[in-house]
């Protein structure tokens, strides 16, 4: 939780860009980050969103690391750009998005990756915000070995048939049965993207499907509530949110 830690303790981590397979058995460059000096510790997948595979993600990362948690930030958009995270994300624009099955492929070489770690204890959790959101519940219900996942502001989990394309052929929402771990999802009552009525639509197909899952929606909050560098941001929502994270992943993550 914020703030709660024992100043008395030592603290150190490891952070650098390391290389795993990822789809069509290709390397993927991926932003790791763990503590030291600890038993072993859980671990968790951070979906970049389409922003990029920027700072961001990146600070994100170090942080759940500051709480405890290994990080594995897969490269999604490796194949478009080596240039800047705006750059590779808007390449991926352009050739109509990154394909949900080479997300998958990435998310399931970032799991392996870190079940093998001597320093993780084999709970891997699967996060994203935005576009990483929804690629998160997609994991969550397509690949297997997840403990937990959370879903920060994904759209497009519930799609309309005109929105389906070649590289996004089926909604995410479409694949709730086969959901395999405890979901969480943050979400602010004034996005667009969900809208609030597409978070209705998610939160009753999981409903119908008995999945275990909780749900957080802010007033006041639009899309991207976590973005500090951003219009966007909200303070008390993103704090108490960010807390509600941490409580559902040491829940479920630690042994």
């Amino acid at each position: 939780m914020w703030n709660d830690i024992k100043t008395s303790g030592y603290e150190g981590m490891l952070a650098e860009t390391v290389s795993y397979p990822g789809h069509d058995g290709k390397s993927i460059r991926s932003y790791v980050s763990r503590p030291l000096g600890t038993d072993p510790c859980p671990s968790l997948v951070l979906i970049p969103h389409m922003p990029g595979w920027d700072e961001w993600c990146r600070e994100m990362a170090r942080r759940f690391t500051q709480h405890g948690y290994a990080v594995a930030c897969p490269n999604i958009y490796q194949d478009y750009s080596d240039g800047t995270p705006a750059e590779a994300a808007q390449a991926a624009r352009d050739h109509g998005g990154v394909p949900d099955a080479d997300v998958m492929a990435d998310v399931a070489g970032s799991l392996a990756y870190l079940k093998a770690q001597d320093w993780t204890n084999g709970k891997v959790g699967v996060i994203g915000m935005c576009s990483g959101g929804r690629h998160a519940f997609l994991a969550a219900c397509t690949v297997e070995g997840f403990d937990a996942a959370v879903d920060c502001w994904g759209g497009q989990v519930v799609m309309a048939p005109e929105e389906l394309s070649p590289a996004r052929p089926t909604a995410p929402i479409d694949f709730t049965d086969g959901l395999s771990c405890p979901l969480l999802g943050i979400f602010g009552n004034d996005d667009r993207f969900p809208t609030p009525e597409q978070v209705d639509l998610q939160e009753a197909a999981l409903k119908k499907a008995g999945k275990q899952y909780e749900f957080y929606r802010y007033d006041g909050a639009g899309h991207g509530i976590w973005y500090y560098h951003t219009p966007m941001y909200r303070l008390e929502q993103t704090m108490d949110s960010q807390e509600k994270v941490f409580a559902f992943f040491e829940r479920y993550l630690r042994p």
